[in-house]
């Protein structure tokens, strides 16, 4: 059962007569606008970009705009319940830590801190392949769960060598995630020419991995590619490359595997060949449940489970892959259609509060994952910060249901306005 509403909120005004306000902003829009002042300008680029125009972006949030609740009265919701099971594991609340990659653009040591604020939280998070620290090093400080995001290597070789690593050190599930095969047009990095993967940083995954650091020394012992013009640029970026690097930083510096090791990840990242026949092998590579992130198409979330696999993300990577593209809320209810309920239905994109959360649970969602929010808490006030957004999420999400007559998101109603019926909702 839930009461985080009202406890965050007596927490609030009982501390406020003692003079002490909230860490971060209680509202999305001041926390966006305090967390862009406390970023560096790589770091905003990067975390809050979208791809192209950002027009996805937009449309993720005007999805939320188009679906009204419709409060109930005298329902007798003195206890609600948010729980909900996932791969065998009962969570008090429906929402997870989606995975963000690099953001220690944000802060050193910022996996470690979201960690902590997901377990202060009692969430679970989605550890990205891209973070800035091992698995194994997170793991410890994610004390309500964590799942591993998996991003399909060229090598087959560290694909496997990753999912043994995130079964070994705990993981509760694998998020296979597919709309990012290629990077995304984003021309905020791109008008900084930043690719923070370039300079050593979110690749900690790959350097802690054995059969990356065999790649790595292949790509050392290989032709020696043309080295760039000693600029002072590209010895700042050096420096950086060397700082990032596992082992101390003189001796990275003389030493070409750091250097080796971004070559390496830049030519073995993504993988634009993968197919149905990659994830058909899944279920012989992990024990772990799987997850397929970035299924929009009702006719994909049914070739999943003819894959096997155990759940599907409707993500389109928070508005940052493909421009124009369709906004999750609104293709949400045909995956729901067309997996049944025959395995969980998770979503993100565009979530950016409690009642976010509560209509996407009432459009069929099992579960949501919060992203760009939990980012921001972290830039204004490390893992305290993580841990504020994300209890205020849950309160808010608990007090929406109270408010509308629900005791739990099934029970929610809503009223949905100017949303086309999509086409791939019952395309077969």
């Amino acid at each position: 059962m839930s009461q985080s509403g009202r406890a965050r909120q007596d927490e609030v005004y009982r501390g406020g007569i003692a003079g002490r306000r909230p860490v971060v902003p209680t509202a999305f829009p001041a926390l966006e606008r305090r967390a862009r002042r406390a970023m560096t300008r790589r770091a905003w680029a990067y975390v809050a970009g979208g791809a192209g125009s950002e027009e996805t972006v937009r449309a993720n949030r005007a999805a939320f705009d188009r679906h009204r609740i419709v409060p109930r009265v005298l329902r007798g919701v003195g206890e609600r319940d948010t729980s909900v099971e996932l791969f065998g594991r009962r969570l008090d609340a429906p929402v997870l830590l989606a995975p963000i990659g690099a953001l220690d653009l944000v802060s050193r040591q910022a996996d470690l801190a979201v960690a902590h604020g997901a377990g202060e939280a009692g969430v679970p998070m989605i550890v990205s392949n891209q973070a800035g620290h091992a698995m194994e090093d997170i793991a410890p400080y994610a004390t309500a769960g964590w799942w591993f995001q998996l991003y399909w290597s060229t090598s087959d070789d560290l694909v496997d060598s990753f999912l043994a690593r995130a079964e070994a050190a705990g993981a509760g599930a694998v998020v296979v995630t597919l709309d990012t095969t290629v990077l995304g047009w984003r021309p905020r990095d791109l008008d900084l020419g930043h690719l923070p993967f370039a300079r050593g940083l979110g690749i900690a995954q790959y350097t802690s991995d054995p059969v990356f650091a065999r790649l790595t020394r292949e790509t050392a012992e290989g032709p020696a590619r043309p080295a760039p013009r000693p600029t002072p640029t590209a010895v700042r970026t050096l420096l950086e490359i060397s700082r990032h690097h596992p082992g101390r930083f003189v001796d990275n510096l003389r030493s070409p595997l750091p250097r080796a090791a971004v070559e390496t990840f830049l030519r073995v990242y993504s993988r634009p060949t993968l197919s149905w026949d990659d994830i058909a092998t899944l279920r012989s590579r992990t024990r772990l449940p799987v997850v397929l992130k970035g299924v929009l198409h009702p006719d994909d979330a049914r070739r999943a489970l003819d894959a096997g696999v155990d759940g599907v993300l409707v993500s389109n990577h928070g508005g940052r892959q493909v421009d124009g593209s369709v906004a999750t809320l609104d293709l949400l209810p045909g995956v729901v259609d067309a997996v049944g309920d025959r395995v969980p239905v998770l979503l993100d994109s565009g979530v950016r509060s409690g009642a976010d959360v509560a209509r996407a649970l009432a459009l069929g969602a099992t579960a949501v994952c919060l992203g760009r929010p939990f980012a921001y808490g972290l830039a204004l006030a490390g893992a305290a910060g993580v841990a504020q957004v994300t209890r205020d999420v849950l309160a808010e999400l608990d007090l929406t249901l109270a408010l509308a007559g629900a005791r739990s998101p099934g029970d929610l109603e809503l009223a949905s306005f100017g949303a086309a019926e999509p086409a791939a909702r019952t395309a077969r």
